[in-house]
């Protein structure tokens, strides 16, 4: 890859939702967004969702061969529909996060994507973020940072991205750098998609509640709510991050409720989540762009615009593609690690300095 300029690169990003890879081409130069390329998805079947479901939390050990193999070989279908591009970044799949005692643990080996596909690969992006006492979590911050300059905005913006977790970044766009001072507040605003998700196979079968449907049938139970919203989490200072399953009691707390009560109730605590994290902004955003499959939730997205003063849209109503973000952020990120960029800063993930995350694996030609 060349040392300036623009670049080619392809991103694969597999959330803490469990329901598949996408993959997205940026062309970047590692600061300036240029323009976007193809876009590729690949769902898990119910086997291999299950599979993975059952790896979370555990940390690396040789039990998990079988598991390191599905993710790599799912990842490498769908990376070897592309054509050509510069390097590839491989976020692999979160098994386990605990930040508080320096580890992470993204399965998925990027030397065995790099031979397999021919090219470089930029994996193992939180390891370095977490070993110097980051949060290693969000990681699309940066990435968000340089839409809002290609969106041309001028005045503060925020993205929440709604996967199995929440999380917001807060951007000043006057800035120059992500990494200055005052550019960016990023941090995990709480349980998004996963509870619900969680509730709709365990109750219904179904991989998720369609349309927000089932909520919108339900009653939400305040006092559920209410003793939510007291938990520790919620008063610490950002940035700060979460694991998938951080808020067990939250599902153990609508066991008693109807499938529609439950549902809703889930999808209130999700989205007052949010409005509790506003409180944490230097300044109030002038637009809320929500990504992530959230988005597609039109009761959770009314409960959002309900409970803040400010426009709530989807990313599609600014031109982007709310299911590719994801993916996109990793290729940005990937060319910032191969060019020495910071990938999170004090800000972003809490790291006591801009630091530039990243295994760069070639392949064994």
């Amino acid at each position: 890859m060349k040392k300036t300029g623009f670049v080619t690169a392809l991103g694969a990003m597999s959330g803490t939702s469990l329901d598949g890879v996408d993959a997205a081409v940026v062309v970047t130069d590692g600061i300036t967004i240029r323009s976007f390329g193809d876009t590729a998805y690949r769902a898990y079947s119910v086997e291999e969702a299950a599979i993975l479901k059952a790896a979370l939390g555990q940390w690396p050990s040789d039990d998990l061969a079988d598991v390191a193999e599905l993710i790599e070989t799912v990842h490498a279908q769908v990376l070897s529909d592309f054509g050509d591009v510069d390097l590839v970044g491989f976020h692999g799949q979160t098994l386990a996060h605990d930040p508080d005692n320096r580890r992470t643990h993204q399965c998925g080996d990027g030397q065995v994507l790099a031979d397999v596909l021919g090219q470089t690969v930029i994996w193992d992006f939180r390891s370095a973020d977490v070993e110097l006492g980051g949060q290693g979590a969000p990681l699309a911050p940066f990435y968000h940072f340089a839409l809002a300059k290609y969106l041309k905005a001028d005045a503060p913006v925020a993205f929440l991205n709604l996967g199995g977790v929440g999380n917001l970044t807060w951007i000043d766009p006057t800035h120059e750098k992500p990494e200055t001072e005052g550019a960016l507040l990023a941090f995990d605003t709480g349980p998004a998609n996963a509870p619900i998700n969680d509730l709709m196979l365990a109750r219904r079968g179904v991989p998720y509640d369609a349309d927000g449907a089932l909520a919108a049938e339900g009653s939400v139970d305040e006092a559920i709510i209410e003793t939510f919203l007291n938990h520790a989490f919620f008063y610490r200072m950002p940035p700060k991050s979460l694991d998938r399953d951080d808020f067990v009691d939250l599902a153990r707390s609508v066991e008693k409720l109807s499938d529609a009560d439950a549902a809703a109730t889930l999808t209130a605590a999700a989205a007052m989540s949010v409005v509790k994290a506003m409180e944490h902004c230097p300044s109030q955003p002038t637009r809320l762009l929500v990504t992530g499959g959230g988005r597609k939730n039109p009761t959770l997205m009314a409960m959002l615009a309900a409970g803040l003063d400010m426009d709530v849209v989807a990313v599609e109503d600014v031109g982007l593609d709310g299911d590719m973000l994801e993916a996109q952020a990793f290729a940005y990120l990937a060319v910032r690690v191969a060019r020495g960029l910071p990938t999170s800063c004090r800000g972003t993930t809490g790291v006591r300095a801009a630091v530039s995350g990243g295994t760069i694996s070639r392949p064994n030609l």
